[in-house]
């Protein structure tokens, strides 16, 4: 017996050597956690769980039968975060570079396989240089099964990826289909195709930054949702936003400890956030940090779009998603980019049940060819269709502009809106004042003394929120002060809320 216990002791220390010591050295001198170490930042301490330890690969070719190390490149287990379940895997580059093998496949779905059964969140941590090309296609069938088991996960259990190395080829297909991935400053890649490729097929030379680093996905192309500094802060603020979300989409909110707000309010602050002067901008995230509780807001891409605010935060301990438009970027107008940002946003509370709170002050949709030959049309249409589709309660306030078709996306009563405020700032009309009237009134553009008064009276008639509660657009317009009172009143009352939409197979959002 043992003998036998000390056999297990030694193939364990084999296995959490990973590719050796020589290996781990150079993992941390690159400034990366090696898989073991991420795992162990990741979860509660002391609650990770290991499968499948002593999996190897089972090819022959290229001499790799000679070449073999427990794990096959990748550590499998579960855990837990602030004691909840979750699932994680985490591709260890210091074994074939991380690469997928049919084996390392074999150990991701059974991992997958098992987050959706127990309905539990589901954690990949990616650094990787793509598949084991020895393998060929049984590398690539070991893919195509991973994929298929990240869309019948999609909308049931959160899934969550973390790039922390390189992260090519079919490496990146598998994020890309998760919820929310998050990049690591400078130690971090994602491209199909490498720089070499890019210089061999179009002559074009590029770094690996250039090509897909962390400042370009969480920057540019909206595929990261945030980029951190280094390692620690990445698993760090995953943890966090765990805490954040349900289990699954049939899962409880988590519900933390926190004061009820009551029926005092006490910050008079924000009655006078929004200027006199209706063309000057004020900071949108100050209402946001003033509504949740305690200040804590959890920004998704923070760096894309920044004229349109999404993120998650709580109120009265329970979560809601936060979707605002931003004065201080191009006046809060909406846009090609911060449709879709606002429109998954949105998709992904719909999925699991979480509350939506949205803060409009928009001018309306950005103008332009560009805008235009961009397909503006159908990505404005992605965030009209994902308020119409979601049926988790929706809490609209209005703060100033609410102009034209923006006014509709936004959340309005007319997409199934519950409760839907307006501030005594607001402004609701097709348009602003002055471009109004020169359309209306059109032979007196001339006469700069009527085009005032009649714009003044423009304003007087149409300019504010009481035309839109006359009708009931608007259910009510409060103090700005009471919004965060109010707010938490009318989660309160529409936690019971029932609303299930026509049956179908699915819907065809405007991709």
């Amino acid at each position: 017996m043992k003998t036998m216990l000390t056999r297990l002791a030694e193939r364990r220390a084999e296995a959490e050597a990973g590719g050796g010591a020589r290996r781990v050295a150079a993992q941390h001198a690159k400034g990366k956690l090696t898989a073991r170490e991420r795992i162990e930042l990741l979860l509660d301490e002391g609650s990770f769980e290991e499968f499948d330890m002593f999996v190897e690969h089972r090819a022959v070719d290229f001499g790799m039968e000679t070449q073999k190390i427990p794990g096959d490149g990748v550590v499998t287990g579960w855990g837990t975060i602030t004691g909840r379940a979750v699932f994680v895997f985490a591709k260890d580059f210091t074994v074939f570079g991380g690469s997928l093998s049919e084996a390392h496949a074999q150990k991701i779905m059974k991992i997958q396989d098992m987050a959706l059964r127990n309905r539990a969140p589901i954690i990949g941590l990616f650094d990787a240089g793509g598949a084991r090309i020895q393998e060929g296609v049984a590398a690539l069938g070991g893919y195509g099964e991973v994929f298929q088991r990240n869309v019948l996960a999609s909308g049931v259990i959160p899934q969550i990826s973390l790039i922390m190395g390189p992260c090519a080829g079919g490496d990146v297909y598998s994020p890309a289909m998760t919820d929310f991935i998050f990049m690591v400053k400078d130690t971090s890649y994602m491209f199909v195709t490498g720089p070499d490729v890019v210089k061999t097929v179009t002559n074009e030379t590029v770094t690996a930054e250039e090509l897909g680093g962390a400042s370009i996905h969480a920057v540019r192309s909206s595929v990261a949702d945030n980029a951190y500094e280094n390692d620690v802060e990445a698993l760090l603020q995953t943890r966090r936003l765990i805490d954040f979300l349900p289990a699954s989409n049939v899962a409880p909110m988590p519900d933390w400890p926190a004061e009820p707000v009551g029926f005092q309010d006490k910050d008079l602050s924000l009655d006078t956030l929004v200027p006199d002067n209706p063309n000057k901008p004020y900071d949108i995230k100050e209402l946001i940090l003033k509504t949740v509780d305690d200040g804590d807001f959890f920004e998704i891409q923070a760096a894309h779009a920044k004229n349109i605010v999404v993120g998650f935060g709580r109120v009265e301990g329970r979560t809601v998603g936060l979707v605002a438009n931003q004065p201080i970027v191009l006046a809060g107008v909406l846009d090609s980019d911060a449709s879709r940002k606002a429109a998954r946003f949105v998709r992904f509370c719909d999925c699991f049940n979480i509350p939506i709170v949205t803060f409009v002050d928009v001018p309306g949709f950005l103008p332009g060819t560009a805008q235009e030959y961009g397909g503006l049309i159908k990505h404005g249409a992605k965030l009209l269709y994902a308020y119409a589709e979601a049926t988790v309660p929706k809490i609209t306030i209005i703060t100033r502009k609410a102009f034209g078709g923006a006014y509709d996306v936004m959340a309005s009563k007319h997409l199934r809106g519950d409760l839907n405020f307006a501030w005594p700032t607001a402004q609701i009309a097709v348009m602003g004042a002055k471009g109004a009237v020169e359309i209306i009134f059109r032979s007196d553009v001339g006469d700069a003394e009527k085009i005032a008064a009649k714009t003044k009276d423009y304003e007087d008639r149409f300019l504010s929120p009481f035309v839109a509660a006359e009708r009931g657009y608007i259910d009510e317009v409060i103090m700005p002060h009471a919004t965060r009172r109010r707010v938490a009143l009318g989660l309160a009352m529409l936690r019971g809320k029932v609303l299930e939409n026509p049956w179908k197979k699915h819907g065809n959002i405007p991709l």
